[in-house]
């Protein structure tokens, strides 16, 4: 079950550029949501523009297939966010758009997620670290269910049931590991500072979901 995890006995070198990238990218996200709810469609240019500049800045130290991938997730991610949030109505951004920091995010979002995935302090405490995060996502996911925390949340479980079956199914489950902790992030902060909200019922399944759903 468990054999795309890194083996215990391997040597695992440091890298403090991992940690940099990591910082930098929870503390942009909080930092843009919270300029995004107050700011004006002209600002939010602004934020994109200093998002592709740091995303494109981060990404010169990167292979090219790493860059690759960030790009295939841009490319995809803005076509559903487009199609999610304008067409469905899944969810609302507060000026009713899709903000022009949104691509460069998803962009930061997933490399955040990839570097976490690397880096050696995940890399040496995987296993720990996939209990904690299965043990965490699985109680939010029942409470939420339950509507004992929020409203009712059909949709987060059965999309945490979807992240279980990559995370220990999956060929890249680091990466899956690395992408619960700043997808969690960026929904909780987002969220709460009504940088957007979900709808209580979900367009394409009309499945109950919690803002933010929980998987």
């Amino acid at each position: 079950m468990l054999r795309h995890f890194p083996a215990v006995d391997v040597e695992i070198n440091h890298s403090k550029r991992d940690y940099y990238i990591i910082a930098f990218a929870f503390v942009a996200v909080a930092l843009c949501f919270l300029i995004d709810s107050v700011a004006s469609i002209e600002l939010q240019y602004a934020l994109g523009v200093a998002g592709w500049v740091s995303l494109i800045t981060i990404l010169v130290g990167e292979c090219k297939f790493v860059r690759a991938q960030v790009f295939v997730a841009v490319t995809f991610a803005t076509i559903g966010e487009n199609f999610a949030s304008i067409y469905m109505s899944g969810y609302t951004y507060r000026l009713e758009n899709v903000p022009a920091f949104v691509p460069p995010g998803h962009g930061l979002v997933y490399l955040t997620a990839v570097v976490l995935g690397r880096c050696d302090l995940f890399l040496k405490y995987a296993k720990k670290i996939a209990v904690f995060v299965v043990l965490v996502g699985g109680t939010w996911s029942v409470l939420a269910l339950t509507g004992v925390i929020g409203r009712e949340d059909q949709i987060g479980a059965l999309l945490f049931s979807v992240f279980l079956l990559y995370l220990f199914k999956g060929r890249s489950p680091m990466v899956y590991l690395g992408a619960f902790f700043i997808t969690t992030w960026v929904e909780l902060i987002g969220t709460s500072l009504g940088t957007w909200n979900w709808a209580a019922i979900d367009p394409a399944s009309t499945l109950t979901q919690g803002n933010p759903p929980s998987g």
